[in-house]
């Protein structure tokens, strides 16, 4: 695991950024998992502006979001395919027919579950998983426990997620959806590489339980340090709680 700890949130989401970028130059086709969340709106704003001055494009890559909520439209100003097209999507041009988003309204979950697979899989997996991590541990909307072999399916979303997501709904945490559409962690880790980006002391206590603490279904973000090429990218505030050990091995971005 490769750890980058940067002075702030501006720099650890330009880094992010950069590493997409560059894998987009060096292979224009290649497939993207994407994520959402406050912290990844900065993610995309540097990706928007590196295709405005031509160092990258999104015109032949295939993407694939982590999550949405079950019972939103794609047109519902709260689902993440709506903001996808807010934050990147309406700005980088991709192809339509290659952007993908779990289809929270479908009227068969479970059929949409093992579309969305099958969908990953005929593009050949997925090449590079952008990823952050929730207050309960979670990467995509995997609550604890969720096991390491699980695939794209319907999850019950914990209090403590519904709270955390709330200002996105007004700062209503009931108005949060109880439900979502989720890749699973195996999904996940069947990427050819991870980069979970984290920020903000909020995020110091679930890091350091992911990253130095039990590999457990109990911390679905503890998962990732089982995989072969991750790359994990926090600002200051969130490496906090690293001990030295840890922090004696990253890379100062």
């Amino acid at each position: 695991m490769k750890l980058i700890v940067t002075p702030d949130t501006l720099q650890a989401t330009a880094t992010a950024a950069a590493i997409i970028a560059e894998t987009l130059r060096a292979e224009p086709a290649s497939v993207l998992g994407l994520a959402t969340g406050r912290t990844m709106e900065g993610v995309y704003g540097h990706l928007v502006r590196a295709v405005q001055s031509r160092e990258t494009s999104f015109s032949e890559m295939t993407s694939f979001n982590l999550d949405e909520y079950v019972g939103l439209s794609a047109s519902d100003p709260h689902s993440y395919r709506h903001y996808m097209q807010e934050h990147l999507f309406d700005h980088v041009s991709p192809d339509p027919a290659r952007v993908h988003v779990p289809c929270g309204a479908a009227a068969d979950l479970d059929a949409e579950c093992a579309a969305y697979e099958k969908a990953i899989a005929d593009a050949g997996g997925i090449a590079l998983q952008l990823l952050g991590i929730g207050n309960t541990g979670h990467i995509g909307f995997n609550e604890p426990p969720s096991l390491f072999d699980t695939r794209t399916r319907v999850v019950e979303l914990d209090d403590e997620t519904r709270e955390q997501n709330a200002s996105m709904f007004g700062g209503d945490a009931d108005a949060v959806p109880s439900r979502a559409i989720t890749m699973g962690v195996g999904t996940i880790l069947d990427a050819g590489r991870l980069l979970l980006l984290a920020t903000g002391r909020v995020k110091a206590r679930i890091i350091a339980d992911a990253l130095e603490g039990p590999v457990s279904p109990q911390v679905s973000a503890s998962a990732i340090r089982l995989h072969h090429d991750v790359t994990v990218i926090l600002d200051e505030d969130a490496a906090s709680n690293l001990s030295p050990e840890t922090r004696a091995r990253a890379v100062i971005g």
